[in-house]
């Protein structure tokens, strides 16, 4: 499935974080023709400054992933969709069905009914870790890997939306390319970090932040790793470009505890409050250097996760979002 960079290609949500480093992605490896789909009266000017952009090689198409006429019109004369577009707050929903799961949901049936309506090749779903954990029925102290499903029940019952809307979202489009020969391949990516392309704060490069600024959130069940954006832009590319690809995949750089990642941002910043947090915060979390082996064995090779974290730190001050120096807190 190696494609001609000649084909025209869709990639929704493409002026959020992992959007805007796919459209680079995609531009630097010489794809001419890519379609990007934003939320109506958002901004996507950004893309233009990437190199190889410009108005014939991008063409942004307004659509809220609910209005499927919209959709339609971004993926029509696609042989490629790369669905990124999917709600994710940084504050709690005040109407989780409506804000989340709804346009998780039916943004998905409604771009995969446009892939096979117009004969796209290959759908490339970004998933989550949220549709992998929590799961709290996995065994103890086995590695997690792409069999394991977010419980429901356990999300529902504590309030957490977001991976319901994941799973459910990532359940209807198994369904539905079964049910229609589409083919679709789907990927998981952990906390993702690196500079930011789009203006505004993300939900994963806030979970460092945060962290910085002496959060004390463990995390939880919604953690099992941290990975570098360009290497999810990488993978998904890859995953399209892939014939024999199919399934899941993982994309992580390694599994390891959510503590031993604060314990490495802290000794990387010496001078922020970062929380030395004791014990497990993930109880049982088996950790895992190659646990995205089933992308390592297609030829991915991660960022080193401390390269990710300085480049996201770097681009989190020249933001603004981040001051320059915090007084640690904690010795």
């Amino acid at each position: 499935m190696a494609s001609s960079s000649s084909e025209a290609v869709c990639v929704t949500g493409g002026n959020g974080f992992i959007g805007s480093w796919l459209v680079k992605t995609l531009l630097e490896r010489g794809y001419t023709r890519v379609h990007v789909s934003v939320y109506p009266g958002s901004d996507a000017s950004h893309l233009f400054s990437l190199p190889g952009a410009s108005s014939a090689t991008l063409a942004v198409f307004e659509a809220d992933i609910l209005d499927a006429g919209a959709v339609a019109r971004a993926v029509e004369n696609c042989k490629g969709v790369f669905h990124v577009a999917s709600p994710c707050t940084l504050e709690d929903p005040e109407d989780p069905q409506a804000e989340l799961v709804l346009p998780a949901v039916q943004g998905t049936l409604n771009v995969l009914q446009a892939a096979a309506r117009f004969g796209a090749r290959r759908v490339v779903l970004t998933s989550s870790i949220s549709a992998m954990v929590p799961n709290p029925g996995w065994p103890s102290h086995k590695v997690f890997d792409e069999t394991s499903w977010t419980d429901l029940d356990y999300c529902k019952s504590r309030q957490k939306w977001y991976p319901v809307s994941k799973t459910l979202a990532e359940k209807a489009a198994w369904d539905f390319a079964e049910k229609n020969g589409l083919d679709v391949v789907a990927i998981h990516p952990a906390t993702c970090l690196g500079p930011l392309l789009q203006p505004g704060l993300n939900a994963s490069c806030a979970v460092l932040l945060n962290l910085l600024q002496g959060s004390k959130d463990t995390q939880e069940y919604h953690w099992l790793g941290a990975v570098h954006v360009k290497d999810v832009a990488k993978a998904q590319v890859l995953l399209f470009e892939t014939p024999a690809a199919s399934g899941r995949y993982l994309c992580t750089n390694g599994i390891y505890q959510f503590s031993d990642f604060a314990d490495r941002i802290s000794k990387l910043f010496p001078h922020f409050p970062v929380h030395r947090f004791s014990g497990e915060t993930q109880p049982g979390l088996k950790d895992c250097k190659d646990a995205a082996k089933r992308l390592i064995d297609l030829g991915l090779v991660f960022v080193p996760v401390e390269d990710a974290v300085q480049e996201t730190v770097e681009s989190l001050k020249a933001r603004g979002f981040l001051k320059q120096e915090e007084t640690s807190q904690s010795s």
